[in-house]
């Protein structure tokens, strides 16, 4: 199999993290442009399937390797299996994070086996982080990540929140986040973006955005709210993922 062979080893940080975008592009061309073809090779009938990346950027549905231990760390088996159980979107993220394991375990199984010290397993490791996973990339949360980044890269003072909705409103780039392209801003801009927020009301009692105030903004219709006013504090918008208003959410509810 390609780029399982024993002439095809890299040796190098270099080496090894060409390989990994190599590998890395043809798994998200698998899950992304190709998406239906793989969706057709990955039949439930079949036996136990695994999804392969080449350093030639390519990708392969086809049985585990024969030889135990194989030459390369493999994929998650049975991917097939799974394929029917769930949605298809459900489908693609589960295989996806798989993926991004095994590029992991590949990169540093050449590490290992080459004998990378601390500091060039530190060098591959943050030259990997550099990447959106595979998982980011299909689901599409590199987007959102580098949009994010932009809201946060000038106010590396305040505490950070995982997510751009859950920002406080004392953070005025914490609503255009979402709202508009990421961009370069410098500290010229930030007095006139904070006039624009204060025109923000709130979607539940009407009032002006306050700086000494948590405000949160639902996923679904982008409109912001006091945390008071629909009883979100700032300790448990930390665990929503997806936050629905009052209103959108009594919406999904009717049929």
């Amino acid at each position: 199999m390609e780029g399982g062979s024993p002439q095809y080893n890299p040796r190098s940080v270099e080496e090894v993290f060409r390989d990994f975008k190599g590998r890395r592009a043809g798994m998200i061309k698998a899950l992304t442009t190709d998406v239906e073809e793989f969706y057709q090779q990955c039949d439930p009938e079949k036996e136990n399937l695994c999804l392969y990346g080449f350093p030639n950027e390519q990708w392969e549905v086809n049985l585990p390797a024969e030889e135990v231990p194989p030459e390369l760390p493999e994929p998650a088996l049975g991917i097939n299996f799974a394929r029917d159980g769930m949605q298809e979107k459900d489908w693609l993220s589960l295989v996806a994070f798989h993926s991004d394991a095994w590029l992991l375990s590949v990169a540093f199984y050449f590490g290992a086996r080459f004998g990378f010290d601390k500091t060039d397993r530190k060098r591959l490791f943050n030259m990997i982080n550099e990447l959106p996973t595979i998982f980011e990339v299909v689901t599409g949360a590199a987007k959102k990540q580098v949009k994010e980044k932009s809201s946060v890269s000038n106010h590396s003072s305040n505490k950070s929140k995982s997510n751009s909705k859950m920002q406080r409103v004392s953070e005025p780039q914490g609503k255009f986040s979402k709202a508009s392209q990421a961009k370069d801003e410098d500290e010229g801009m930030d007095e006139e973006e904070e006039d624009e927020h204060g025109e923000t009301l709130c979607g539940a009692c009407g009032e002006n955005y306050a700086s000494d105030e948590f405000w949160i903004c639902c996923d679904i219709c982008e409109k912001w709210f006091h945390g008071k006013c629909v009883k979100i504090t700032p300790a448990r918008a930390e665990h929503i993922k997806q936050y629905k208003c009052p209103s959108c959410s009594n919406k999904r509810v009717r049929p």
